[in-house]
């Protein structure tokens, strides 16, 4: 069963009643919301009675069935009794559906992500959990500890038990936690190579890049914590959340709204502590080239990746009523904040009139008329519980655009999307869009010798104003023969499309449907087209695509477009190949990495003189320099498009050892000794 779940802060304090205990069973339209109430000064009122609230959902009064007040005020080291101290891990349990079994107790979650965490990262974050429980921990408190590094795990389930807690964090095996490490030492000897077909890579490659799957873990963990109906705390350690170039908005949204219904709050603590930054960075990398060092460019760079980083924590707080712990080395006090707001306050319960399981969003109100002078804190709204396995053949067409339009984004299908753009004259640009699902979420039907399935897309662009300027509708009958069928396990399907915008600032959201399952992934990102400015009379670069594979157009499992001539003008299609875009950049040691670019000129430059262009990749591995491949000269303009220098590179990966790179596209333009580049961050795998 599914149940939405709300958090609300209320206190106050006018009738004194001890409540009896209660019990309530879950169904899909039960809302659970916590509210504060405070009188004037502040204070808890802890009197009230279910009669003095009036419950609103969408302007229309709902009758409130679950009632309690959590008493919350035990001071440090106070003694009150507790349940037998007892080691539980594997899943976070509640007695019975919707049981408030936890009276009068704080639900605190350390959530520890070692996915991305130095080891000096890990160690500090250690050390601010086992502060906290041994001199800041109170009777009332309620522990439970989560760790995520390839998969998430409940280490222990909440516990008041100081001395069993301490004993589970001293535990962790620090240092032998990084995703990253994990999966480049699997050694899988099932992997191949790219072979043209329409599958490859597997899982591994899919998510190693995509911060989606740290999003998710903890959308994860919301849902195992909704079983509970009180208040909760989730503390979330970590180093921040990168930016990778793939990320997905709709993940950031589905985990707030998962942590909203589930009634949590998140705290994330950056494990860093308070970083030093001078100038050209700290003793953990080498001395930065150039004349950025000089300008201030370097400085400015290491500080805007470092708020970048944290960005995604302060979203997370402040979508769930939380509050981010940065620039601090005692860490403790990140849980401190979250302690520190739990305040008593009341558990209301209701079921909701409006059964509709449509996802969309509900506003909730709840007033005290005969108080007017207490004030009343609880969040807003929730989004229901949404159902689009059910649908009538011909409500599919519109449950594709409601879900695309849901606040609340539909993720139970992973995808990952890559936004390029290319110049196809002055002012008018091609932008194409490669999108991956991995092939192990897909089950096939069988017809007969071959296994197929049917995926239906629709995505919109919008500009910086909100009017949408292009649209994409495409459904997809894929087939698949015996071998290609063995190889989707540990497969992908890819899928590309494209429209032609003019430069400027562009917001993409992109749903797919597997038929088979109904299952569906949203993507959302915002783009930039950027103008290459054809009056200059020096070079601009294109978008880098960066790829393992070439693929016959005529060799597809699936094709929505088969216009030849729109084939043929496709900037990523020559002699009836098409390069097919790495999405997640991971690669492996017997590939060979292709890199393909333009160069723009001005459309007067072709009259009076060739280019010459001179390119390069190069690969780094931190400051080191550990690949160079040899130098690409182009001296004449490309036959497709006016003005326009098609590069492309390839370089054997087979002397890379595993590990991250940064691969880096070099353009010198020779007659107008300018210089350009792009970079990316890759993977190679064994």
């Amino acid at each position: 069963m599914r149940r939405a779940i709300i958090s609300v802060v209320v206190i106050l304090a006018l009738r004194a009643q001890e409540p009896p205990p209660v019990k309530f069973s879950t169904t899909t339209n039960l809302v659970v919301l916590n509210v504060t109430v405070r009188d004037r000064t502040g204070k808890t009122v802890d009197n009230l009675i279910p009669e003095d609230f009036i419950v609103l959902e969408d302007g229309k009064r709902q009758k409130v069935s679950v009632f309690e007040f959590q008493h919350l005020s035990a001071p440090l080291g106070a003694a009150r009794p507790l349940p037998p101290a007892r080691e539980r891990k594997g899943t976070i349990r509640a007695a019975s559906p919707g049981q408030v079994q936890y009276r009068n107790r704080r639900l605190i979650v350390l959530y520890f992500d070692f996915s991305a965490m130095l080891v000096e990262d890990q160690f500090r974050a250690q050390r601010g959990a086992l502060k906290f429980l041994q001199e800041k921990m109170t009777a009332d408190d309620q522990v439970a500890v989560m760790t995520f590094s390839s998969r998430l795990m409940v280490v222990q389930d909440f516990i008041g038990d100081r001395d069993l807690l301490t004993r589970v964090i001293r535990g962790f095996r620090i240092g032998e936690t990084s995703a990253l490490a994990a999966e480049l030492g699997a050694g899988n000897p099932d992997t191949t190579a790219n072979t043209g077909a329409a599958f490859e890579a597997d899982d591994a490659e899919f998510q190693l890049f995509n911060t989606d799957r740290r999003l998710s873990a903890l959308a994860t963990a919301a849902r195992m914590l909704a079983a509970l109906p009180e208040k909760k705390a989730l503390v979330y350690f970590s180093s921040g959340i990168g930016k990778t170039g793939i990320e997905n908005l709709s993940q950031l949204r589905a985990a707030a709204n998962a942590a909203v219904r589930a009634n949590i709050a998140f705290y994330p603590v950056d494990s860093r502590g308070l970083v030093a930054m001078p100038p050209g960075g700290d003793a953990s990398r080498g001395a930065p080239n150039g004349a950025g060092l000089f300008s201030g460019a370097t400085q400015y760079g290491l500080m805007d990746s470092l708020r970048a980083q944290q960005q995604t924590l302060y979203t997370l707080a402040a979508d769930t009523g939380g509050k981010a712990l940065f620039d601090s080395n005692d860490l403790s006090e990140g849980i401190t904040q979250a302690q520190n707001a739990f305040q008593s306050y009341y558990i209301l319960g209701y079921y909701s009139t409006n059964a509709a399981e449509d996802g969309r969003f509900r506003k909730t109100q709840v007033r005290l008329p005969e108080f007017p002078v207490l004030r009343v804190d609880h969040r807003a709204g929730y989004f229901a519980a949404k159902r689009f396995d059910r649908m009538t053949s011909t409500d599919k067409e519109r449950q594709l655009e409601d879900a695309l339009l849901l606040g609340d984004p539909v993720t139970s299908l992973p995808i990952a999307l890559e936004v390029n753009s290319f110049r196809l004259s002055p002012g008018r640009y091609f932008v194409p869009v490669a999108l991956k699902i991995p092939g192990s979420q897909i089950p096939l039907a069988r017809r007969g010798e071959e296994e197929y399935t049917v995926f239906d897309f629709i995505g919109q662009v919008r500009d910086g104003k909100g009017a949408m300027v292009a649209a994409v509708r495409d459904a997809i009958r894929v087939r698949l023969g015996d071998e290609a069928s063995a190889r989707r396990s540990r497969g992908h399907f890819q899928y590309d499309t494209g429209f032609t915008v003019a430069p400027g600032e562009y917001r993409f959201k992109f749903l797919v449907r597997e038929n088979q399952t109904g299952q569906m992934g949203t993507f959302e990102t915002p783009f930039r087209v950027p103008e290459s400015w054809p009056e200059r009379e020096w070079v601009s670069v294109s978008s880098v695509v960066w790829s393992a594979q070439r693929e016959l157009i005529t060799a597809a499992a699936g094709r929505a477009d088969t216009n030849q001539k729109r084939e043929a003008a496709h900037p990523l299609v020559h002699n009836g190949e098409k390069l097919v875009p790495s999405i997640t950049r991971v690669f492996r040691r017997n590939q060979t990495l292709f890199a393909y670019a333009e160069l723009y000129y001005p459309s007067t430059s072709s009259n009076h003189q060739k280019p010459s262009i001179a390119s390069t990749v190069t690969v780094y591995r931190g400051n080191d320099l550990v690949l160079e491949s040899e130098p690409v000269v182009m001296e004449q303009y490309g036959t497709q498009r006016r003005a326009t220098v098609p590069l492309t590179i390839s370089v054997s990966l087979a002397k890379l050892p595993p590990g991250r790179y940064v691969a880096q596209f070099n353009v010198f333009d020779r007659i107008a000794h300018t210089f350009a580049q792009r970079r990316a961050n890759i993977v190679v795998l064994p």
